[in-house]
C-alpha cells in the first residue's frame, strides 16, 4: 500500500510538473507572440517611413534588433519545455534506451548548467547596462540586457520541470517511448 501510495504521489507530481511547465511555456508563446507582432509593425514602419515617406525613422532599426534579441531568447524556453531544441538525433536513437535515458540526464543536466552559468552572469551583464546607453533611445541598456537572465531562468525552470515530468515517472522522455 505504500508504495502505491508513493507512486501515485509520483504521478501526481509528474503531472502537476507538466502543467505548470505548459502554463509557463504558455505565457511565454504569448509574449513570443506579442513581440513579434510589434516586430513587424516596426519593421513595417521603418520602410514606409524611408521608402515611402522619404522620411527615414531613426529608431526604428534600433528597436527591431531589442525585440528580435528579446523574442529569439524567451522562444528557446519554448523548445526546451516541447524537447523541440536544437539536437543531433542519429546517433542517440543507436543507443539501447537503458543507456539513452542516461544520456538525456547528461545532456539536460549540461544544459541546464549553461542555463545557469548564463543566468549568473547575465545578472552582472544586466546590472552593467544600467550605466551603457542605447545609441538612438537614450535608455540605459538594462531592458536589453536583462533577455540574457530571463531567457536563461525560463529555461532553468523548463529543464527542471520537464526532469520531474520525464524522469521521476516515466524514467525516459515520452519522445522516446513512443520510438521503441
Amino acid at each position: 500500500m505504500g508504495t502505491a501510495t508513493a507512486n501515485a504521489n509520483l504521478i501526481r507530481l509528474s503531472e502537476q510538473a507538466a502543467a505548470l511547465s505548459a502554463a509557463i511555456n504558455k505565457v511565454v508563446e504569448l509574449v513570443c507572440a506579442a513581440i513579434i507582432g510589434v516586430l513587424i509593425l516596426d519593421i513595417w514602419i521603418g520602410v514606409f517611413g524611408r521608402y515611402v515617406f522619404e522620411l527615414p525613422v531613426t529608431w526604428a532599426e534600433e528597436l527591431a534588433r531589442y525585440l528580435m534579441i528579446w523574442a529569439a531568447l524567451l522562444a528557446v524556453s519554448c523548445g526546451v519545455a516541447r524537447r523541440e531544441h536544437v539536437a543531433v538525433t542519429a546517433l542517440l536513437h543507436r543507443i539501447p534506451i537503458h543507456i539513452r535515458r542516461w544520456v538525456d540526464v547528461g545532456i539536460d543536466v549540461l544544459a541546464f548548467a549553461f542555463f545557469a552559468f548564463l543566468l549568473y552572469f547575465g545578472i552582472g551583464m544586466t546590472e552593467q547596462g544600467a550605466t551603457q546607453y542605447a545609441t538612438i533611445f537614450e535608455m540605459t541598456m538594462t531592458i536589453p540586457f536583462a533577455s540574457v537572465p530571463i531567457s536563461s531562468a525560463l529555461v532553468c525552470i523548463q529543464l527542471v520541470l520537464l526532469a520531474v515530468r520525464d524522469f521521476v515517472v516515466a524514467g525516459l522522455p515520452a519522445d522516446f517511448a513512443e520510438d521503441e
